[in-house]
C-alpha cells in the first residue's frame, strides 16, 4: 500500500513538472532557456517507460509517463511555435 502511495506521488510530480515550463512560455512567448535536446531526449525515454509499463502492465507508469509525454509535447510544440525556428 506504501509503495503504490508513493509510486503516486512520484507520478503526479512528474506528469505535472513541465506546467509550470509551458505556463512561463506561454505568458513571456519565448522559449529562450528551453532546450531542444532535453526535450527530445526526455520525451524518448518517457515514451520507453511507457513502454515498459505497458509491458508490466502497470497503470500508474503508463498514465504518468502519458500525461508526462503530453505536457513535454505542448512544450515541444511551443518550443516550434516561439523559438527561433518558429520565427
Amino acid at each position: 500500500m506504501i509503495w503504490t502511495i508513493i509510486g503516486a506521488l512520484a507520478a503526479t510530480l512528474t506528469m505535472f513538472s513541465f506546467v509550470p515550463q509551458i505556463f512561463r512560455s506561454l505568458r513571456t512567448r519565448s522559449v529562450k532557456d528551453v532546450s531542444p535536446v532535453t526535450l527530445f531526449q526526455l520525451s524518448a525515454g518517457v515514451c520507453l517507460w511507457m513502454i515498459y509499463g505497458i509491458a508490466r502492465g502497470d497503470p500508474i507508469i503508463i498514465f504518468a509517463n502519458a500525461v508526462t509525454l503530453v505536457t513535454l509535447l505542448i512544450l515541444i510544440f511551443l518550443y516550434f511555435k516561439y523559438g527561433k525556428i518558429g520565427q
